[in-house]
């Protein structure tokens, strides 16, 4: 038997709906016609988004040891819609910590401590209201409920992942219109009125300012960043507190900021023009401020179509390129490339030495093979020979040059990389210490009399640096000479023609 005092008060709106008491009735345009259902959550599917969600609830799982950002799948989606899923990927997994941050503040419980879809839910819902200037917070709350809705089992999650939204809308003086309640109807997204609070042209560090990656800023409802400065650095950039620390330990808190700041910026493609037989095309590539390299301006199918045609064009930041640059005047005849990744310093050694012999390897398998297959064919193919890494020890006391491209923490690649900053602690410095000094060690046999080890990273910290170089030259009698380390550069808003990674080589005999 019913209760007769049950939802009392409640009424229908149109096709049987209920709606909460007093609660607004939809706009006569926006109602279906009599008799007809509203459309199911699954109706509603958004692909791009629905894509955008399901990969943010895999990295949730992952986060923060685990994460692998790997491009997101734009297959059969439009143009348009491939566009906003990648820039609502790339924010998301930039800003995960800024996003946590104001999600919290809508939350009675630690984000940690939500359901994987709900929390993957919160942060695409808040990366849309923050830091997509073309979404409408009334539409990222509604397509983040709807979602929620369709892909959850229990009827919780909707209420706790609209009342959240609603609240991230509220610290950016936003009021979501009562069309973004749970339970009533939507106007669509399309038709939403913009109202989103108009961007400041510059940023300047205060608890009421957001930064974003083309310089501006978003403004606050008031001091929504913590009042402590390093923490809010963290915060406003999305970069861990520890790494903060960490950096806070050999430079300034201006320093810190520039780096934070500079990791929300989205790296433009960079070729390494320095070996080109003749200038790239003009409507594709335009002169970076570092010589022998250019900004690539076209799509990606027209990269794919460039380098393909072009050999002596490939794709090198100016800080990756370093290392080689910085011994040119050598002239090695044999040369071990012992850290080789996918082979792109590998083909800068081959245009720099093209006298000389070169042996490739990398210690992780699936990188090999991707190295085996760069250097199969093309100019270089028959002075690059890929070995095994166990293979290394035939080679020992033939090396002119071994360059060593150890791994690191990638802490002057984060813009790039952007799932190191979430990694970083003094644990896993540690860990990678130890593993570049067995690596140091290991290559002191390779070397011919005479032979130099061409020492690099793409890390800031000194640890990895300048002080590895210092315990190499106390334990292995080397002398260090030609050391360079380039800070990243390239702030929000600066011109691509400036950007820069950071990166560490040194010369050791």
């Amino acid at each position: 038997m019913t209760d007769p005092g049950r939802n009392r008060g409640a009424r229908r709106a149109p096709g049987g709906q209920r709606r909460a008491p007093g609660g607004p009735r939809p706009p006569a345009g926006q109602r279906p016609p009599r008799g007809q259902r509203p459309p199911s959550p699954e109706e509603r599917k958004d692909p791009a988004r629905d894509r955008v969600y399901r990969r943010v609830v895999k990295q949730v799982r992952r986060f923060p040891d685990r994460l692998l950002i790997t491009p997101i799948n734009d297959e059969e989606l439009t143009p348009r819609d491939a566009a906003f899923a990648h820039a609502l990927y790339d924010a998301v997994m930039r800003r995960w910590v800024t996003l946590e941050h104001f999600v919290q503040l809508g939350l009675k419980r630690p984000f940690a401590d939500l359901d994987d879809h709900v929390r993957a839910a919160l942060l695409c819902g808040a990366a849309q209201m923050l830091l997509l200037e073309s979404v409408p917070p009334r539409a990222a709350i509604n397509e983040s409920v709807t979602w929620i809705k369709r892909v959850s089992r229990r009827q919780g999650p909707g209420s706790l992942v609209n009342a959240a939204l609603r609240r991230v809308a509220e610290a950016i003086g936003e009021e979501p219109e009562p069309s973004a309640v749970v339970g009533t109807y939507d106007t669509p997204p399309e038709r939403a009125p913009r109202r989103w609070p108009p961007r400041l042209p510059t940023y300047e560090d205060a608890r009421d300012r957001l930064p974003l990656a083309d310089g501006r800023a978003l403004p606050l409802a008031g001091d929504v960043l913590p009042e402590d400065s390093l923490q809010r650095v963290a915060v406003a950039t999305g970069h861990p507190i520890e790494l903060l620390r960490l950096w806070s330990k050999s430079m300034s808190l201006r320093e810190v900021r520039a780096l934070a700041l500079h990791g929300i910026v989205r790296p433009p493609v960079i070729l390494n023009t320095a070996h080109a037989a003749s200038p790239p095309p003009a409507e594709l590539a335009t002169p970076h401020s570092a010589p022998g390299h250019h900004v690539f301006t076209g799509s990606r199918a027209q990269l794919v179509r460039l380098l393909e045609s072009r050999p002596d064009l490939w794709v090198q930041d100016p800080a990756s390129s370093l290392a080689v640059e910085s011994v040119t005047d050598l002239a090695p005849t044999f040369i071990i490339d012992a850290c080789a990744g996918q082979g792109t310093k590998t083909r800068q050694l081959a245009e720099t030495f093209p006298a000389a012999r070169i042996v490739a390897t990398d210690i992780d398998h699936k990188r090999r093979a991707a190295l085996e297959q760069a250097f199969a064919s093309g100019p270089h193919a028959e002075r690059v020979a890929v070995v095994d890494h166990a293979r290394l020890d035939d080679f020992a006391g033939k090396a002119d040059l071994v360059l060593l491209d150890v791994p690191c923490s990638n802490t002057g690649v984060l813009a790039r990389r952007v799932e190191a900053r979430y990694r970083a602690s003094e644990s896993v410095l540690a860990e990678l210490e130890a593993m570049q000094r067995q690596i140091l060690a290991d290559a002191v046999r390779l070397l011919a009399p005479g032979g130099a080890i061409l020492y690099s990273t793409c890390s800031l910290d000194p640890r990895e640096n300048e002080r590895m170089v210092e315990w190499a030259v106390k334990w292995h009698g080397f002398e260090s000479t030609r050391l360079h380390r380039r800070l990243p550069s390239g702030a929000p808003g600066e011109p691509e023609s400036r950007y820069s990674d950071g990166a560490f080589a040194a010369l050791l005999r």
